[in-house]
């Protein structure tokens, strides 16, 4: 799924080793990068562990990709990852994704990130830690060793090493249920959040943008689940596919749900809505307007009360 972190990506091919002795990306790539946001991830030479600038988390996240096999249940049209091209290992690495992490916040701690070119313009509002996500190249539940990485997050965390930060689950729902999953929800402290993307207000536009074979009905009955116990952050991406924009029913259906949610007791603190922000796979995937954009979240304020958000 994605991010930025829920829009999952590739990991960029490695180069030469910078001052901070992290290998930086290649020279070719790293030109390409524009603006802040909307970059690719930046890998440093790691396998489970990157750092990315996040625009739904305001800055530097750090990203755990717990899915290498490019494992998920989705098929979204806006998704980056190339499933034609094999995964890696099946499972993280506990003890080398727990080095990575380290290793990356040390960085961060010593402001050590500015060192690489992919860093060194930034402002420094841009390179302070906002979160630690848990993503990747699938769906993060579907993890075989799911509650392992968050309980090694989290010893990493209390280990102080950097000031505490938040650790955000970026997931799609259809594994929310799930004991493992439920097993690892229950280490992550108050301040930390779960994001559960929902796309579609009907099955028909569900299958039509995220190509699940997935009933909507169990992404809805799970997120009540966690939105009951919990606060959340509901994601909504709104792709322009074939030219073609999400109808007016689409959007009221969708905002029927999000009122449907609420009523039956999910705490909703914000609703994000934004689009494709960088190059799908699928080329008849492109990004929806701004005003469109505009429109689904006032129509959810309007319709719900909650708090909405454009990115």
């Amino acid at each position: 799924m994605q991010n930025e972190l829920s829009q999952c990506n590739g990991h960029a091919p490695g180069g030469a080793a910078g001052p901070s002795g992290v290998h930086e990306p290649a020279t070719d790539q790293r030109n390409t990068v524009l603006t802040a946001f909307g970059r690719p991830r930046n890998p440093l030479d790691n396998q489970f562990v990157y750092a990315v600038i996040s625009q739904r988390a305001h800055g530097l996240s750090i990203g755990v990709n717990l899915n290498p096999d490019k494992r998920c249940n989705f098929g979204c049209v806006y998704c980056e990852v190339n499933r034609d091209q094999p995964g890696q290992e099946s499972k993280v690495d506990i003890g080398v994704m727990s080095a990575e992490l380290a290793r990356l916040l040390g960085l961060v701690r010593e402001n050590k990130l500015r060192d690489l070119a992919w860093f060194r313009h930034l402002p420094p509002e841009l390179l302070a830690l906002k979160e630690v996500a848990l993503s990747g190249d699938g769906e993060p539940t579907l993890c075989p060793n799911f509650h392992e990485v968050v309980r090694e997050v989290v010893y990493v965390r209390s280990r102080g090493m950097i000031p505490f930060f938040k650790i955000v689950l970026i997931t799609n729902g259809t594994g929310l249920d799930s004991p493992d999953t439920m097993r690892g929800l229950g280490l992550l402290a108050a301040e930390d959040e779960v994001w559960v993307k929902l796309d579609a207000g009907t099955q028909e536009h569900m299958e039509q943008v995220n190509c699940a074979d997935v009933p909507l009905w169990k992404i809805l009955g799970n997120i009540l689940l966690i939105g009951r116990q919990r606060p959340i952050i509901i994601q909504g991406l709104f792709p322009l596919v074939n030219g073609k924009q999400p109808s007016p029913d689409d959007i009221e259906q969708y905002v029927q749900r999000l009122q449907e949610l609420k009523d039956a007791g999910a705490q909703i603190d914000l609703v994000q809505v934004y689009s494709a922000h960088r190059p799908p796979h699928r080329p008849d995937c492109e990004h929806l307007p701004l005003k469109a954009l505009s429109h689904i979240a006032r129509r959810v304020r309007e319709k719900t009360g909650l708090k909405a958000q454009v990115f």
